[in-house]
C-alpha cells in the first residue's frame, strides 16, 4: 500500500515530540518535512528542540523554520505547561544537526505547487505557516488533499475559558485556515483530552528499554506534572500524537461532519472554535470535528511506535 505523504507543521512542545516518533517510523506514512512555528514557546527554542528530537530518534527528515510571531496579535507562549525551553524534562546532547536554511513557508509552497495533489498538511502548533503559505500562494489551497489539525474545541478551552492554546495563539491564522475550503480533520481538545497518560502507562512504555521509550518518559513525566499543577489532573494528555493515530488508523475515531468558525473579534471569546454540533446554522459544513478515541487501541499504537526504535 502507497504510504500517505505528510508535512508535519509544530511547535515542540511534548506533545509534538511524540508526535514526530509516531510519524517517522510508520509504516503508512511518508514523512516529506517538518516547518517549525512558534508557539508553545518562541521559534529561536521550538527549532531547537525540534532538532533536538530529531537527533535523539536519528529521524533523518529535513526540519525548516518558519513564523516567529502570529499574523495579527501579540505572541503568547504556553511556558506554564512546557517550561522555558519548551520541552522541559528530557536532556539532549549537544546539536550537532542544523534546520535548513529555506524559510518553512518557502518550503510548503514550492512542495504543493509540485505536487499531485497528493499531500496532506499535519499542523499541531498554531496555523500561521500554513495560514501564511495560503496568503502568499493561493494556488496552493487546492493542491492540499486534507489538513488534519491539533486544536480548537467544542466544548470549553484550556489556554481561556473559551480557546484552546493553538488557536488562542493564533485566532486569524486559524480563520483563514478554516475559510480556505480545505477539507479538515480537527482534534480538539475534546477528543485529545481522552488520552490521558498516566504513570502506570509511563511505566508500560519504559519497559520497552530503548532511546524511543527513554525520550517518551522523560517527555512524559514533566507532562504529568505540569498538568496537575496548573489543571489538577492525574495525566498528562496526548493531544498532538492523536492526529497521527488518526493517520495511521482512522477506525479509531468517531468524526461528526460540522461548520465551524474561529472568534477573531470578541473580548471573552477570541479565539475560541465555535463548532455548529446542531447544525443550527445551516452552513455548508467545512470540518470533521473528532468526537471520540479507542484509548485502548491508542496506547497500543503509541507502543508498537516506540518499539519501533528499536
Amino acid at each position: 500500500m502507497e504510504k500517505r505523504k505528510i508535512i508535519i507543521d509544530c511547535d515542540p512542545g511534548h506533545d509534538d515530540a511524540i508526535a514526530l516518533m509516531m510519524a517517522y517510523n510508520n509504516p503508512k506514512l511518508d514523512l516529506l518535512g517538518i516547518t517549525i512555528v512558534a508557539g508553545n514557546q518562541t521559534l529561536e527554542k521550538t527549532r531547537q528542540n525540534g532538532l533536538n528530537v530529531c537527533q535523539a530518534l536519528n529521524i533523518k527528515v529535513p526540519v525548516y523554520a518558519g513564523m516567529s510571531l502570529p499574523m495579527v496579535r501579540e505572541q503568547v507562549v504556553a511556558a506554564n505547561v512546557h517550561g522555558e525551553t519548551g520541552l522541559d524534562g528530557p536532556v539532549f546532547e549537544p546539536l550537532k544537526i542544523k534546520a535548513e536554511e529555506k524559510h518553512a513557508i518557502t518550503y510548503i509552497i514550492e512542495t504543493l505547487m509540485t505536487s499531485d495533489n497528493d499531500i496532506t498538511l499535519v499542523p499541531i502548533g498554531p496555523l500561521s505557516n500554513i495560514a501564511m503559505a495560503m496568503r502568499i500562494e493561493p494556488r496552493i489551497i487546492p493542491k492540499i488533499k486534507e489538513i488534519v489539525l491539533m486544536g480548537g474545541a467544542y466544548a470549553i478551552g484550556n489556554f481561556t475559558p473559551s480557546a484552546e492554546f493553538n488557536f488562542f495563539a493564533d485566532p486569524e491564522a486559524a480563520h483563514v485556515v478554516f475559510t480556505s475550503g480545505v477539507p479538515i480533520v480537527m482534534m480538539g481538545l475534546d477528543l485529545t483530552n481522552q488520552t490521558v497518560c498516566t504513570e502506570e502507562v509511563i511505566k508500560r512504555m519504559e519497559a520497552i528499554g530503548n532511546k524511543a521509550s527513554a525520550l517518551f518518559c522523560d517527555i512524559m513525566r514533566f507532562v504529568l506534572k505540569t498538568q496537575n499543577e496548573e489543571f489538577g489532573l492525574s495525566g498528562g494528555p496526548l493531544h498532538d500524537a492523536t492526529c497521527i493515530a488518526y493517520l495511521t488508523d482512522p477506525s479509531l475515531f468517531i468524526l461528526e461532519s460540522m461548520y465551524t468558525a474561529i472568534d477573531i473579534k470578541s473580548e471573552l471569546c477570541y479565539g475560541r472554535t465555535v463548532c455548529d454540533v446542531l447544525d443550527v446554522l445551516k452552513k455548508p459544513h467545512n470540518s470533521k470535528v473528532g468526537m471520540k478515541i479507542d484509548v485502548d487501541e491508542f496506547w497500543n499504537m503509541v507502543e508498537r511506535s516506540i518499539k519501533s526504535y528499536q
